[in-house]
């Protein structure tokens, strides 16, 4: 009997020393395995901390005017722009011992572990803020051992990889709150209207309960249950010394002001400027789809809201409301490119196709100054004459028999001046300077100004029958306002990351391309239009619109059959406004004719209220300015009834005075003197 006890315990001395030593063993692969996981996670290095967030629109003043509309808000705020109360309520109700353990607090593990043996249930959670962070930013939230195994090795890589702020911080801004609202900024201003910089202690520790079940601890799903959990949290910011008794009865009993709304929503402002903004992001700075829509950027832009609002207001009290024409308008600041105002049509919810930078249409006249700044360069002046009478033009190469029309069928049936001619709008002088300076002339010219898309090669295209684009009309015209420097478009001044990381900033960088004088006297022609000193047989095409405008503008307006237009300018600002039907309809109704230059001059005044009334500054050398008689382009004696001042390139200027109102010239003389006169475009191409 002694003996099998002796055999017995000797047994039970093996079995443990095994059990033992197995144990040793276990704990020491469990060593290895751990060490060889954190050697892992250190391999790795840190995880990527970037989360799906709104994009976010800005104008020019830095007001924010849209975001991306993927239906969840999101919003990246830094730990100084958070309430210290949200954070200390936050770390109270969801992890007490953030900031002592390293992503896992093995205590309150424990005690789930308890809690849920006796319950027979799990009614108790143990995650830590840093797993909830891991959960939140790679894995679904299943309840799968793969899920919280791979939780685990991401709290892991966390912990050893960011700082406690950061992981605090970044799981304040990824935690959802309900109602669309992602991190605590898009909740303050849902819940609240208000920064999460600026909550109130009632409000923060409201919104701390929210996230353990949304649909329950809402404010807007049921006022009870969350007066109940911002008691119970309030009661754990005092016993965790955050606030004291006394501060915690005043915040559970303090009123509260809810919003319910995404403030953003309200912010829709130029819907047809964000979505040329979206397409430059992609187009221009080649950011992919997902990046734009959920990327957390910060998009500053050119938008002017003052001159947007005006843009609008124009349309709306110019275009009946009963009229089915569109508009598209496009304003610009002439030196620097800067879009400030654009109008895509009259109801971005009904038509989101944008026709100030999507639809190609005839620009009619407002062609003209391209190629009479051409015909500049090839030798003409303001004063070059041509004469005005119906005509028609042959070609030898075959080509069909062209005749082009004034506006009405009238005409000068005599001489006439280019500055005139531009002011009138006759298109007879345009056709023939066309045909002059040969039909591939003004295609080049075009190219200079900008314009890409394709021109054909006919006597017509002087009267603007190849399609263009709003946005190009009016970055060309730029060019006339600066003094001839190159300038692009410019939707976008700068894009942020949203770690606050600059990833583009534009600058302003611009090539002279035309030249400074031929851009000013162009300038000073284009000035003409307003002028009734340069009334012929026409009315200068802006006298409808005199009473409209009260500082010195240059423009141009143009007809189509079916498109309306006017393209003008201030030194400091550009506009250019289209009118016409979608399907080409042909404008008919005279008020529908007047559209364009009715909203572009009230937008221009209302634009520009308040800003110095500016002329136009000529270049220090190159130019010389004369008075002349506006009838003939002579310089202009102290008979003339009628003198304007004109500039020319130097060295380009009249030499010959007027003698049509000498008193003492002897009418036999003066009939002689004008039998002998041949136009000089008549000594290279004699039309018939």
């Amino acid at each position: 009997m002694e003996i099998m006890t002796d055999q017995g315990f000797r047994k039970t001395i093996k079995y443990l020393r095994a059990f033992i030593i197995l144990s040793l063993i276990g704990m020491i692969c469990l060593l290895i395995l751990f060490a060889g996981i954190l050697g892992y996670a250190k391999i790795l290095g840190a995880p990527p901390l970037a989360v799906p967030q709104s994009t976010l629109f800005f104008a020019d003043n830095g007001t924010l005017i849209g975001e991306s509309n993927s239906g969840q808000k999101r919003y990246w705020v830094r730990m100084e722009e958070i309430s210290p109360d949200l954070v200390n309520a936050t770390i109270s109700v969801e992890d007490k011992n953030f900031y002592h353990h390293h992503g896992f607090d093995f205590k309150r593990i424990a005690g789930a572990v308890v809690a849920d043996i006796q319950a027979f249930a799990k009614v108790q959670g143990a995650s830590t803020i840093t797993q909830q962070y891991a959960r939140n930013l790679f894995l679904e939230h299943d309840k799968t051992w793969k899920r919280k195994l791979n939780e685990a090795f991401y709290t892991i890589r966390l912990e050893m990889n960011y700082s406690k702020k950061q992981i605090l911080e970044g799981y304040l801004n990824t935690i959802y709150y309900g109602n669309g609202a992602y991190g605590v900024e898009a909740a303050s201003k849902y819940y609240f209207g208000k920064k999460a910089s600026h909550l109130t202690l009632a409000e923060a520790s409201m919104l701390a309960g929210i996230p353990k079940g949304p649909g329950i601890y809402s404010p807007f799903a049921n006022m009870e249950k969350a007066k109940t959990r911002q008691a119970i949290i309030l009661q754990t910011m005092v016993e965790n010394g955050y606030i004291t008794k006394k501060e915690a009865q005043a915040a559970a009993i303090a009123p509260l002001k809810l919003a319910g709304i995404h403030t953003a929503k309200k912010a829709k402002v130029a819907p047809y400027f964000q979505d040329a903004v979206r397409n430059a992001l992609k187009n221009q700075l080649h950011l992919d789809d997902r990046t734009i829509a959920l990327g957390g950027l910060k998009v500053y832009t050119t938008l002017n809201i003052k001159q947007q609002q005006a843009a609008e207001k124009q349309i709306n009290k110019y275009v009946a409301s009963s009229s089915e024409i569109q508009i598209g308008l496009v304003a610009m600041d002439p030196k620097t490119g800067d879009v400030k105002a654009m109008v895509g049509g009259r109801d971005y919810e009904k038509s989101p196709f944008n026709r100030a930078v999507q639809a190609i249409r005839q620009p009619g006249s407002t062609i003209k100054p391209l190629l009479y700044y051409a015909a500049l360069e090839h030798g003409f002046t303001p004063s070059s004459t041509m004469r005005s009478e119906y005509t028609t033009f042959h070609f030898d190469d075959g080509q069909a028999d062209y005749t082009p029309h004034n506006f009405n069928n009238k005409y000068a049936n005599g001489e006439i001046t280019l500055a005139q001619a531009l002011a009138v709008s006759d298109n007879i002088f345009a056709v023939k300077t066309h045909l002059f300076l040969g039909e591939d002339t003004l295609i080049e010219s075009a190219k200079k100004f900008g314009l890409s898309t394709k021109m054909s090669e006919v006597p017509s295209l002087a009267l603007g029958t190849s399609g263009v684009r709003v946005i190009d009309m009016a970055n060309a015209y730029s060019m006339f306002a600066n003094g001839g420097k190159q300038v692009h478009p410019e939707l976008i001044t700068r894009v942020e990351d949203y770690n606050g990381n600059v990833i583009y900033e534009k600058e302003d960088h611009h090539e002279r391309v035309l030249n400074a004088a031929r851009a000013y006297v162009m300038t000073q022609m284009l000035t003409g239009i307003f002028d009734s000193k340069l009334n012929g047989y026409a009315k200068v095409t802006g006298s409808t619109v005199l009473k409209d405008i009260t500082r010195p503008y240059a423009g141009k307006s143009g007809s189509t059959e079916t498109d309306s237009w006017m393209i003008g300018y201030s030194p400091q600002l550009v506009t250019a406004v289209w009118a016409g039907y979608d399907v080409g309809k042909p404008i008919e109704m005279t008020a529908e004719k007047t559209y364009a230059k009715k909203v572009w001059a009230n937008f221009m005044e209302e634009a520009l209220k308040g800003k110095p009334v500016r002329a136009f500054k000529p270049p220090k050398d190159g130019v010389i300015g004369l008075y002349v008689n506006p009838q003939n382009g002579k310089l202009a004696t102290r008979d003339c009834p009628v003198r304007r001042f004109t500039y020319y390139v130097k060295g380009t200027e009249p030499t010959e005075y007027c003698t049509d109102h000498l008193k003492n010239i002897h009418h036999k003389d003066k009939k002689k003197a004008e039998e002998k006169k041949v136009p000089w475009y008549k000594k290279i191409m004699p039309w018939e």
